[in-house]
């Protein structure tokens, strides 16, 4: 792995990896701890998803070593803004073509013409079977859509719109342009499927990066970077399978589809490489809480991140410091009438003081909701020093657990003491985001 000596104020990113993460992959910078990092980032599922040349599932920026950054250590990531530059995207439920892929049609594509692994294949036309393999021409996707749409947006990125099959043929014969894509992007962009099952729906766009952390300690697939996704890694028949432990120990859950990873978030990330490896990718233009669908609207974008180191933070997954109009209702700071009437209360029954507490949103992630959650709340409990008990318990009366991606991120969210956060190093964050006096 080469790192460039010379230390960055700022790094700007415009390249890609081939869709795999991990020591080997070259890292940009190295950027200085407390400096920032700017991309140019590309559509992250449906395009990638149809080029099978790209590895990984999606297809994310190149990573960037922060100067000071070793292993044990976290980096902090304040995401500074979050600007999309497609004008339309496509997307839908997808469906694996049986034929097509080694046992993970994500990472392991295989044409079903020639048998090339990872085929390079060019656009011919226009629709489903619009992707060939150069080797053989075959079609070669290694998916399809079971229901799927065309969206456009508006010129300031604050409403889209479903539109019908005139208009998708219309961005599918200048595909790139629509999707904006960087000029160091390969895939095939979405929108030359042109899908349009569903016209005329609108919406609201609230940008956010559906991948964004540090580069795990061994090979990872980038979509595959996260519990669930990662448990097809486990016993796979293709090259890049892991035993549950090797997962465990060398992911870093970057992947994690949380609609509250957007601008004006903080999030703590691992380090379990020399530099950590800061990467991004996946940018999402909108998604509700679970991206129930398996997908949503993939776009380009450009996003500017402030990254600084943390010492001997021996986190094992992110933790995410939401806007406050984020968090769940039962976790967001007392306003001052709230606290006022809590310490009236509390002196009527013996109690002298109220506990200061902050809001904290710790990920956890596995092949299900369930072990999602348990997961996130021992990394709670760990994190904080308290008992898993107390954790479920502060999450139900002072959090939520919310379902960041179907089928196994979730965040456990809850009002932790200020003494635990201090002592975990994540007090001044607290405090940045929700101020001192809760």
């Amino acid at each position: 792995m080469a790192i460039e000596q010379q230390v960055r104020q700022t790094v700007f990113v415009d390249t890609f990896t081939d869709g795999l993460l991990g020591p080997d992959v070259e890292m940009l910078g190295p950027v200085a701890d407390g400096g920032y990092i700017v991309w140019n980032s590309t559509p992250g599922c449906w395009g990638p998803m149809i080029t099978p040349a790209i590895r990984g599932g999606h297809e994310v920026s190149q990573p960037v070593a922060v100067a000071g950054a070793e292993v044990g250590d976290a980096i902090a990531i304040r995401i500074k803004d979050i600007e999309v530059t497609s004008l339309a995207t496509a997307s839908g439920n997808d469906q694996p073509m049986e034929g097509r892929f080694n046992g993970d049609p994500y990472c392991a594509p295989v044409c079903p013409g020639c048998g090339t692994e990872w085929p390079s294949t060019r656009v011919e036309g226009i629709g489903p079977e619009s992707v060939r393999c150069v080797v053989c021409g075959a079609d070669a996707t290694p998916f399809t859509f079971t229901n799927g749409y065309t969206i456009a947006f508006d010129e300031l990125h604050t409403v889209g719109v479903t539109v019908p099959g005139h208009a998708a043929h219309t961005f599918a014969r200048e595909a790139a342009r629509f999707a904006a894509l960087p000029d160091n992007s390969i895939q095939n962009p979405i929108l030359v499927f042109a899908p349009h099952d569903i016209v005329a729906l609108a919406t609201r766009l609230r940008p956010f990066m559906g991948q964004l952390g540090t580069s795990p300690s061994t090979t990872i697939p980038d979509s595959h970077n996260a519990g669930d996704f990662g448990s097809f890694l486990i016993g796979a028949p293709h090259r890049y399978a892991l035993t549950a432990q090797e997962l465990q120990e060398h992911k870093t859950d970057g992947h994690m589809d949380v609609d509250a990873v957007r601008a004006g978030a903080i999030l703590i990330c691992p380090v379990k490489v020399p530099g950590g490896g800061v990467y991004l990718g996946d940018m999402h233009a909108l998604q509700g809480d679970g991206e129930i669908a398996g997908h949503t609207c993939d776009v380009s974008g450009t996003v500017t991140l402030h990254v600084e180191v943390m010492k001997g933070i021996g986190i094992d997954g992110p933790v995410l410091f939401p806007l406050v109009e984020d968090l769940p209702f039962l976790a967001r700071p007392l306003s001052e009438e709230e606290r006022a009437r809590a310490v009236a209360l509390g002196r009527r029954y013996g109690v002298g003081e109220l506990e200061r507490s902050l809001p904290v949103s710790v990920i956890g992630t596995g092949p299900d909701l369930n072990s999602a959650t348990d997961n996130g709340l021992a990394r709670a409990a760990s994190l904080l020093g308290m008992s898993v008990p107390e954790v479920r318990n502060r999450a139900t009366i002072a959090g939520a657990i919310e379902i960041g991606r179907h089928p196994g991120v979730v965040q456990v969210t809850f009002r932790a003491p200020a003494e635990r956060l201090e002592s975990a190093g994540l007090l001044a964050y607290a405090v940045e985001q929700y101020g001192g006096e809760n």
